[in-house]
């Protein structure tokens, strides 16, 4: 890679001829590499296509079982090698609330100026944007709406919330509500039952699709033409307005998937996520709010340096984004303080006693300090969850300092102050690294398949290979038995912390849903967002009072106990001190050993000893991707068995209105919590993460049992009774094996 970064981008000089050379730079340093990685996957994925193709023309001349099984295995694992590596995406999720400057971080990071709409005044919808990049020329939106069931279910919450016997004169719960069944039912809509306004046409044309697609030639175009649709608006358009039907549509609005030419300045495959800081009313895009979250590999805690300086909503978020950790794919994680450009020299001289320093030193001398202090209140809080020596404890940037508005003007940062050039460098380094690796080892695994298959036909007689087959199968058999033992002790520790947990939870759970019932802080209304609590099982996305989850914060306290044993426990992708991968490992090693102890006397030759090592690294590896999807759930399995003992509990308090409704709601809620709590809440809770930890140390057995038992059938199968020899797989081979010199030669460079 060329000296500078694939990344490299100018500093303060804006002249059109600097410019020019830095993206002629970006070009040189970037785009060879790209370029290069794509020809090589282009010329893998036809090799193994060719390859499969062979072997499936060639599996119905053979009458015998074992062999027709074995090639179709051969002819599986080279079709699953041949995922469009470099488009499969890495999602960077830009986590924070509205105001926080997500929307203007993007629009630098991508380098349009004014593409996506900021909130500016209007609040923008709740919904996700998600951003990525593609081979074509125009410029794309695709604005999902609410199927008809899904906003029905969500209009039976509204009308709920418009309950006359408690109006408030600050009540923002029912004043969204009232904007909503309004924006799509129209004026003084909101004074109509449920069963009314289902009978109702809506006063706004929705496509029978419940898809809008947009396209244009260029960004300011398209721009303009999906801003309105991902606003909501403080009141409707009036009437004949030719913006009436777009804005009026911004209840309906599921999420929106925003596609850009490629850009010079991400690489091809990355998708940037834009993901409210709380979720929504709506279950279907609270729903997405979590997947979303949960799928990202790098996660960015935006807020602004007002918000990081006078309050604590970042570390709210940071604590939303931080459950991705231990229950979601997340391997990276940032907190970035947009706005950075804003403070007055004049304040900053007598608050820091200083005479003399200008605007300029007095941004970069306040952000430091801020990183400093916040890089530190991450390591803290990264560190009640994860091993010390985790990759992302110990990673040197944990806090950027942004400006997007010095970034386009210059005023008084360089570019490179501004620090959206490192932000796109950290995207690169992670993206190559990500991309090559990958690629390589799927070049490595087709390698050791075809060394394999060209000498199967000299394999020895049927009856010595059913032999040797039965000697390693007795063999890994044993140790997956020794794996299971094992599994448990590993899941062991959580068991101790999870009974303290339970205890704790039953101490405080009085405290907590006091806590909850009387946080309206001198707010009115808040009566009402409790109603909507109820509705929504506990759960709720306020934007008054942020995220509620009643069920989450009644299991906290075990969380608190748990955290750092199930991080140790499931931190798989992230630290080798994780006591799962390390029973993994010792089982793969010890199958790995005994195959090299035995293996000149149990195979043919060097290339079948390779393939069932390969194998035996291939079957662990997708037994952690399996540990990886279901962990969540496992995570999840408390606040959930809470939420499930609650829902009657929430069911009344949602059914109450008229005088002194906001006592009544919280005397149903104390009084049904106590009595969950005396019948066993906490306790039910502990048992439903015991049930899903004792099924995962069943199921990783049972399928490293299947997937040995296909690979040894493989390898002993009696390949000398072929009817004909394998299909020529010499050209694919010989492609294969350059490929790979290609690779390692780049990697070592």
């Amino acid at each position: 890679m060329a000296e500078g970064g694939p990344m490299a981008h100018g500093g303060g000089d804006d002249s059109l001829e600097e410019t020019a050379r830095k993206k002629k730079r970006f070009r040189r340093d970037q785009n060879p590499e790209d370029g290069e990685c794509k020809k090589l996957q282009n010329e893998l994925k036809a090799a193994l296509e060719a390859s499969s193709r062979k072997l499936l023309q060639f599996l119905p001349e053979h009458r015998l079982p074992e062999t027709r099984n074995g090639i179709e295995y051969l002819k599986n694992r080279l079709m699953g090698l041949k995922p469009d590596i470099l488009l499969d995406p890495i999602h960077i999720g830009l986590f924070g609330s509205t105001g926080a400057g997500k929307s203007t971080l993007l629009n630098a990071i991508i380098d349009k100026k004014f593409f996506l709409p900021v909130s500016g005044s209007a609040a923008c919808t709740s919904c996700v944007v998600q951003i990525n990049t593609s081979r074509g020329k125009q410029h794309e939106a695709k604005i999902h709406l609410l199927t008809d069931e899904e906003w029905k279910e969500e209009l039976k919450g509204l009308v709920e919330l418009m309950d006359p016997d408690e109006d408030s004169e600050d009540d923002h719960e029912r004043s969204e509500a009232a904007l909503k069944i309004s924006a799509i039912y129209g004026e003084e809509a909101e004074t109509k039952s449920y069963e009314e306004l289902c009978g109702m046409k809506p006063a706004v044309s929705i496509p029978p699709s419940r898809c809008i697609l947009l396209k244009e030639t260029t960004a300011n175009d398209l721009s303009d033409k999906m801003g309105p649709y991902i606003r909501s608006q403080s009141s409707p358009k009036p009437a004949n307005s030719k913006e009436e039907d777009i804005t009026r549509l911004w209840p309906l609005i599921k999420n929106v998937e925003v596609t850009v030419p490629d850009s010079q300045m991400i690489p091809e495959g990355v998708i940037f996520v834009d993901i409210p800081g709380t979720g929504d009313f709506n279950a279907k895009r609270d729903e997405m709010w979590k997947e979303n979250i949960n799928k990202c590999s790098i996660i960015w805690v935006v807020n602004s340096f007002e918000r990081i300086l006078g309050g604590k909503t970042h570390e709210m978020l940071l604590k939303e984004g931080m459950k991705a950790f231990q229950s979601g794919m997340c391997r990276d994680i940032s907190l970035v303080v947009t706005k950075s450009d804003e403070l007055d020299p004049e304040e900053y001289k007598k608050e820091k006693n200083r005479d003399h320093i200008n605007k300029h030193d007095a941004i970069l001398e306040r952000n430091e300090t801020v990183k400093q202090e916040k890089s530190q209140m991450m390591k803290n809080t990264l560190m009640k969850k994860l091993p010390s020596d985790s990759e992302v404890v110990c990673k040197p940037d944990l806090v950027y300092t942004v400006s997007a508005r010095e970034y386009w003007q210059g005023n008084t940062l360089s570019k490179e102050e501004t620090e959206v050039p490192k932000l796109r460098e950290h995207i690169c380094r992670f993206y190559t690294e990500q991309k090559r690796n990958k690629l390589l080892d799927y070049t490595t695994e087709a390698m050791v398949i075809f060394s394999l298959i060209w000498t199967l036909p000299s394999n020895n007689h049927a009856q010595s290979q059913l032999a040797k087959k039965n000697y390693l199968k007795d063999f890994i058999t044993q140790k997956i038995a020794d794996l299971e033992k094992d599994i448990q002790k590993c899941f062991a520790p959580i068991q101790q912390p999870l009974r303290e947990g339970v205890d704790e939870a039953k101490k405080s759970y009085n405290k907590t849903i006091s806590s909850l019932l009387k946080r309206s802080h001198g707010h009115q209304g808040y009566h009402r967002t409790l109603k909507a609590v109820c509705l929504k099982k506990g759960v709720y996305a306020s934007r008054t009072f942020l995220r509620i989850d009643i069920n989450d914060a009644l299991a906290q306290p075990i969380y608190r106990k748990i955290d750092p044993s199930f991080g140790e426990v499931f931190r798989i992708q992230m630290s080798t001190r994780s006591t799962l991968k390390i029973c993994l490992d010792a089982f793969k090693n010890a199958v790995q050993q005994k195959l090299q102890e035995v293996g000149v006397q149990l195979v043919a030759d060097s290339n079948q000893l390779h393939f069932l090592k390969q194998e035996t690294d291939f079957i662990v590896a997708e037994a952690e991707k399996f540990i990886l999807q279901r962990k969540a759930e496992i995570y999840q399995s408390l606040a959930a068995s809470i939420q499930n003992d609650l829902l009657l509990c929430y069911e009344e308090a949602a059914t109450v209105r008229g005088l002194q409704a906001f006592q009544r709601m919280k005397t149903i809620l104390s009084t049904g919590v106590t009595r969950e709590v005396e019948r066993g809440m906490f306790e039910r809770a502990e048992e439903s993460m015991k049930g899903h930890l004792q099924d995962m140390q069943k199921q990783i057995p049972r399928k490293l049992e299947e997937d040995f038992s296909s690979v040894l059938g493989l390898v002993f199968c009696p390949w000398d009774q072929l009817d004909g020899k394998l299909p020529d797989l010499q050209r694919e081979f010989f492609t294969i094996i350059n490929i790979h010199k290609a690779l390692q030669s780049a990697k070592v460079a």
